[in-house]
């Protein structure tokens, strides 16, 4: 049973914080959280993180309950194993992709979610699930000079985030190959064992 929550900013509003407490299902002061904060590099992307840490501790989540991964050394699924939510941050998705890779967070990624608990993406974390992360080209840098551009393949969707009807030129290549939904920064994209729902 696979849970996606696809967003461009985290818990944006009442709507999305609705589907994610309905997806994990378990009392707010007792969901842990996995919070992978590597894509984000620079000092505006770390702020994102920060926001987005926040708006999980107002909800009442303890602090205790979430454990940051920077993914700087290799991961198993035993320390993922007991958590309810892997929290993908945004950044920038090329080194987001490298680093997962790297530390094998792929595979753990793969378990994790096959064993029904919930991914949840922001920016870069919710292209990362899809089949190729190669609609983050026109606003990320790879400059870790990624040749293989393919995602997690959590689902055949590929998002695009943070969408202006003024990108649509932009998108319009990448619809041709894959299934794209683009979202606003108020909208969110819940998959549920292949059933795509739209959060507005």
């Amino acid at each position: 049973m696979t849970k996606l929550l696809l967003t461009s900013v985290g818990l944006a509003n009442q709507n999305i914080l609705n589907k994610f407490l309905e997806a994990v299902d378990n009392p707010v002061s007792e969901i842990k959280i996995i919070f992978v904060t590597t894509a984000a590099r620079s000092e505006e992307e770390l702020r994102y993180v920060n926001q987005s840490k926040m708006e999980l501790l107002n909800l009442g989540i303890p602090e205790g309950n979430i454990k940051t991964f920077t993914l700087n050394l290799p991961a198993s699924f035993d320390e993922v194993k007991d958590f309810d939510v892997v929290y993908i941050c945004g950044g920038n998705t090329f080194f987001l992709l490298h680093k997962v890779r790297e530390t094998g967070f792929d595979k753990v990624l793969n378990e994790f979610v096959n064993s029904g608990k919930l991914y949840l993406g922001v920016s870069a974390g919710s292209i990362l699930a899809g089949p190729n992360i190669d609609i983050a080209s026109p606003f990320d840098e790879n400059d870790v000079n990624i040749k293989v551009l393919e995602g997690l393949n959590f689902t055949d969707v590929v998002v695009s985030l943070h969408y202006k009807d003024v990108e649509e030129p932009i998108i319009k290549p990448f619809t041709e190959k894959f299934k794209v939904i683009p979202i606003t920064d108020d909208q969110a994209v819940y998959i549920n064992n292949g059933n795509i729902e739209l959060i507005v």
